[in-house]
């Protein structure tokens, strides 16, 4: 059977460096192993909260430049931008006659985002999940590369798309899997090791961006929390020392070296030795990625044509997919 990959970022803030170790740099290592490649800017979803909507259009342009600095070739795989294929938001609506509100009232990140005041959430956000379903089935997508946040999703996903071949008694849609990297499936905060770096914490230190400058990521490496401890000679011994294990963690996934390595490597070391290593690392790593970002952004019409491709290729699979799902439903 061939194997088609489908993800996506919502384009809301700075991308940061969670984002690109934690999605971008994964979907980088898998092209090659799979048939076919879907990479969509779900600019949709940013609707569900009113401040995630602010310069939209500013960055959905962002998160495409940085799919493609990142070496995701826009030839080779279809780059788009979710509400340039109409048959997402149609799709959702079929899942959502057949999606059980307990299923939706149990997804770990509506309670996280709609917090004490349920009543008081916007419907968007509610009843999204069901969306996400839709971007990934239209395609009949085999395999989802997320991140550990991100699996209840997938796994609803395969619940929506079974009750659907039920209803209408048809194996209609696959059952997709879900793929985690389970070394790059959580970047933690510079500033609190016990939390996901996160575009949404208030403070600017606590995330690189991918667009950064070199000073800026020089400081905020060096204003990174971490403790008065050395470092120890291996990944066992850093216990429950979150910040330390944070820092060293990064250092390990741009090296392409274990944590175990790094510990050896610095063993004893104070951190203030460290840091100037790991930045130097991180800007030998991102100044280039960021210098071709800025270029794709600087030509915007060239940008746009590459999401044109990706959405022309999107909607012809999506197209044909929808033809058949609309027979399944007995409509005219």
């Amino acid at each position: 059977m061939p194997t088609r990959i489908l993800s996506g970022i919502r384009p809301t803030g700075h991308i940061h460096l969670g984002n690109y170790l934690g999605a971008i740099r994964s979907w980088v290592s898998m092209i090659d192993q799979v048939d076919e490649r879907l990479f969509c800017i779900v600019d949709q979803h940013a609707l569900t909260t009113a401040e995630d909507a602010k310069d939209l259009r500013k960055n959905t342009l962002t998160i495409a430049a940085a799919y493609i600095a990142s070496g995701i070739d826009p030839v080779k795989n279809h780059i788009f931008v979710q509400s340039h294929v109409p048959y997402h938001t149609e799709l959702a609506w079929y899942f959502n006659c057949i999606t059980p509100m307990g299923w939706l009232s149990r997804m770990t990140q509506f309670k996280d985002k709609a917090g004490k005041n349920k009543d008081q959430a916007m419907t968007g956000l509610f009843v999204y999940p069901a969306l996400m379903a839709a971007d990934i089935l239209i395609y009949k997508a085999t395999h989802v590369p997320v991140g550990e946040d991100q699996k209840q999703h997938v796994e609803l996903t395969r619940d929506i798309a079974q009750a659907f071949n039920n209803y209408v008694n048809t194996n209609i849609f696959p059952l997709p899997d879900p793929i985690i990297k389970s070394e790059t499936a959580r970047i933690m905060s510079l500033r609190d090791g016990s939390k996901k770096m996160s575009k949404s914490d208030p403070s600017d230190y606590s995330r690189i961006h991918l667009l950064d400058d070199d000073e800026t990521i020089d400081l905020k490496i060096r204003k990174a929390k971490t403790d008065a401890e050395p470092i120890p000679g291996s990944a066992e011994a850093l216990g429950e020392r979150l910040e330390a294990k944070n820092l060293l963690s990064l250092y390990s996934l741009f090296t392409q070296k274990s944590l175990a390595e790094v510990c050896l490597e610095f063993e004893g070391k104070q951190f203030s030795e460290f840091k100037p290593k790991l930045a130097s690392t991180l800007i030998d790593h991102l100044s280039p990625i960021r210098s071709t970002m800025h270029e794709l952004l600087a030509d915007e019409a060239s940008l746009l044509q590459y999401l044109k491709k990706g959405a022309d290729a999107a909607n012809a699979i999506a197209c044909k997919n929808m033809h058949e799902i609309r027979q399944s439903l007995n409509m005219v």
